[in-house]
């Protein structure tokens, strides 16, 4: 049991989700490293340079807007931020939150709406920067892992939701996500068919590619083929002349709106934002949820880079948010969408052969180079073959995989994943997020742990021969997480062993032993062991599962 239950906590619940592999630590004396992050830095470009016009595209910004945030992430963040491998940038996880606050905001007017929401920005990434200046990074490790899987999967059921129309070229009439998944088979109906070939087409090579591609051809990026293929498919049916084509004998519409756009120059692309709503509560709602949400990814994110690489020296937490918040703000005052380290393009980084901050830099200098000399190019990129990558991405979120995960942990991680997912469908993020950790306090009530005992743990610490003990009584929950990091953090010794006692616990819930590997992230010269389990009645076989005392 004990054997099983450290080789779960050896991989962090974000990689598991993601499939990713560990790999072992470099060293950073050879000059041939900075070869290596150029090198590292142009393949994320390739990478990056889709997802960026997507996701801008997606949440109501201007494609623009997306370049702006990962060049400012890439050029200023880089040097700034103590996470050395991820890479800073927009992120799928925040449409949602994005595409509400222009929409909110606008309220039909989506340029206003836009320039609001860029305000909002601002004011996230200075709450952002009181955030880190108040070390509050680590909080994100207390948050139930069930309830942010289930925030992500609602995000992956709300991008599809609207990418499939973009993929298909219909613009529905439903905004929410319920309405917008009715209106599927009608969008099915009524599909561009030159619109909808090339998001087929964009569709498979992206599921596929990684499958079929042998030898050399794997380093070719998937995102990188569908360009190859959708460029010149649109080129050929004439997609961005207003014209209009003939397909199968009919007349099928072309032109720009279904391409991306781009400013004449650089300087054209910047924006400024309107504060002139920056007081309302709407504006306040979303300033709340960017902040939040951005800071808890980017946290489990640059968390799970570490991990990856290995590395000896944990990237500080609250350097890094607060170099992401620096990001933030400046990004949004230019017209940018909110920076994030993203875990994909970071796990891609590290894959490209990474050595340093300088694969982020380069990745930057890359994509600014692409806006300067190749933008007619760009613009010659369908839509519908980045509705198709965001949809994959909203695929991989919303993964069923998610679902039986919680399952396996306990019929009450499936409910509160449910619920969250359910409840954001319905409201918002806040909501659906508020409404699952409203319901795990509920749950812990009913085993007999109100609110006020959640708090109520006593955690020591001392030496016993060649072993570090620490042991915790009232409650190894979700409220003990950062105490037991500070713990951790502060023992003399190194490359010895911790025992976890949890046998004086009265319960032991999922969040605090899913976040036993973050803890321990912060001493990677540590060996890490849990005993006390062994006399607790657990709710499912999974050793994740809640316990509580028999």
């Amino acid at each position: 049991m004990r054997a099983k239950f450290v080789k779960t906590l050896n991989l962090n619940y974000i990689l598991i989700s993601l499939g990713i592999s560990m790999s072992k630590p470099t060293s950073l004396n050879s000059p041939a490293f900075w070869l290596a992050d150029i090198k590292a830095g142009f393949i994320i470009s390739l990478i990056a340079l889709p997802l960026c016009l997507g996701i801008a595209t997606a949440s109501g910004f201007p494609p623009f807007a997306g370049l702006i945030t990962a060049i400012v992430g890439a050029l200023i963040v880089s040097w700034i931020g103590s996470a050395r491998f991820t890479i800073k940038g927009p992120a799928a996880g925040l449409i949602v939150i994005a595409l509400g606050a222009v929409v909110e905001l606008g309220q039909g007017d989506m340029s206003k709406g836009y320039h609001q929401a860029i305000a909002v920005g601002v004011g996230a990434g200075i709450l952002q920067l009181i955030l880190a200046l108040a070390r509050t990074a680590g909080l994100g490790i207390a948050m139930s892992k069930t309830v942010v899987h289930g925030m992500l999967a609602a995000i992956g059921i709300i991008i599809v939701s609207k990418q499939v129309h973009v993929a298909l070229g219909v613009k529905p009439e439903a905004h929410e996500a319920i309405g917008l998944i009715a209106e599927i088979p009608a969008s099915f109906i009524d599909a561009n068919f030159v619109v909808s070939l090339i998001g087929f087409v964009s569709l498979i090579v992206l599921l596929a590619w990684p499958k079929i591609a042998f030898g050399k051809l794997k380093l070719i990026p998937a995102h990188l083929v569908v360009l190859f293929l959708a460029v010149p498919m649109a080129v050929y049916f004439g997609l961005p002349s207003d014209a209009g084509t003939q397909f199968f004998g009919s007349t099928v519409a072309t032109g720009s709106k279904f391409m991306v756009q781009l400013p004449d120059s650089i300087l054209d692309g910047l924006t400024f934002p309107d504060f002139s709503a920056i007081f309302s509560l709407t504006s306040i709602k979303y300033i709340l949820m960017f902040a939040l949400v951005g800071s808890i990814e980017s946290t489990l994110s640059v968390v799970a880079v570490d991990a990856i690489k290995e590395y000896k020296h944990p990237s500080d937490l609250n350097r890094d948010l607060f170099a992401v918040a620096v990001g933030n703000t400046i990004a949004a005052f230019l017209g940018g969408l909110p920076m994030i380290s993203e875990i994909v393009r970071s796990k891609a980084n590290v894959d490209a052969g990474a050595q340093s901050h300088r694969a982020n830099f380069f990745h930057g200098v890359f994509l600014l180079l692409y806006v300067a000399v190749l933008t007619d190019l760009i613009q010659l990129i369908p839509l519908s073959a980045l509705a198709a990558m965001l949809i994959v991405t909203g695929l991989r979120l919303a993964s069923l995989k998610e679902v039986l995960h919680a399952n396996e942990i306990g019929k009450d991680q499936l409910f509160l994943f449910s619920l969250t997912v359910v409840v954001t469908l319905l409201t918002d993020l806040l909501m659906g997020v508020a409404a699952g950790l409203i319901a795990k306090v509920v749950f812990h009530g009913i085993r007999g742990v109100g609110p006020i005992a959640l708090f109520k743990s006593h955690i020591s610490s001392k030496k016993q021969g060649n072993i570090w003990v620490i042991s915790i009584s009232g409650n190894a929950a979700f409220t003990s997480l950062l105490k037991l990091k500070k713990t951790v953090a502060a023992i003399p010794d190194k490359d010895i062993l911790v025992q976890v006692d949890v046998s004086h616990a009265k319960l032991v819930d999922h969040t605090f032993l899913s976040g036993l590997d973050v803890v321990f992230s912060v001493r990677p010269d540590l060996k890490m062991d849990i005993v006390g389990m062994d006399t607790m009645r657990a709710v499912s076989d999974h050793p994740l599962a809640v316990r509580m005392k028999v």
